[in-house]
């Protein structure tokens, strides 16, 4: 068994794509997924499958959540070493007097090359920042996430890819629960 962490994103977001996290345990349990563990409404998921591939399990969550719900939802799957890059790849974290509250990743659906940062234009964002590690932008934004354009359309739009971006306590929380998992 391999356990997975599905990211979900724009669930339960402003009365959109509601899904009870209960309903979702139950609709992936019921397609053979075991252990389900969720973590708070926006659509975090741990589910240990036979299936090694994040991609074939991610499709098959995103099949069924249709099926289930009707939601279009995009699915990115990773695993326990994602996270803990997080941790040790994540540039902002060396400076001094950080507030964690403006740190967020943004996990995405391929991985990135490093000269991908000039594609997304980030001084037009400034006092925004992003740095590119693989399949995660790490971003620390000056104001808050709901105050820039520097946001999950944005990144999708400019890199051609499927993204979802969780903050840095979401983050910190999910590597706690993978650990405990293991």
């Amino acid at each position: 068994m391999t356990t997975h962490l599905a990211l979900l994103r724009g669930i339960n977001v402003s009365g959109h794509n509601m899904i009870k996290m209960e309903a979702l345990k139950t609709c992936l349990e019921a397609i053979g997924f075991q252990n389900v563990v969720t973590y708070i409404q926006s659509g975090n998921v741990f589910v240990d499958a036979d299936e090694d591939n994040p991609a074939k399990v991610g499709f098959t969550i995103r099949q069924e959540i249709f099926k289930v719900f009707g939601h279009e939802v995009p699915v990115i799957v990773i695993n326990q070493s994602d996270l803990k890059a997080c941790l040790t790849n994540n540039p902002f974290l060396k400076e001094k007097e950080l507030d964690t509250k403006k740190l967020y990743v943004a996990f995405v659906s391929a991985n990135l090359r490093p000269e991908s940062i000039n594609d997304l234009k980030i001084s037009q964002f400034k006092p925004d920042e992003a740095r590119i590690d693989n399949n995660r932008i790490f971003i620390k934004y000056a104001i808050g996430a709901g105050k820039t354009r520097l946001d999950q359309k944005y990144i999708e739009k400019k890199l051609n890819v499927t993204a979802t971006i969780r903050n840095w306590n979401t983050v910190t929380q999910l590597l706690k629960m993978y650990d405990e998992r293991h």
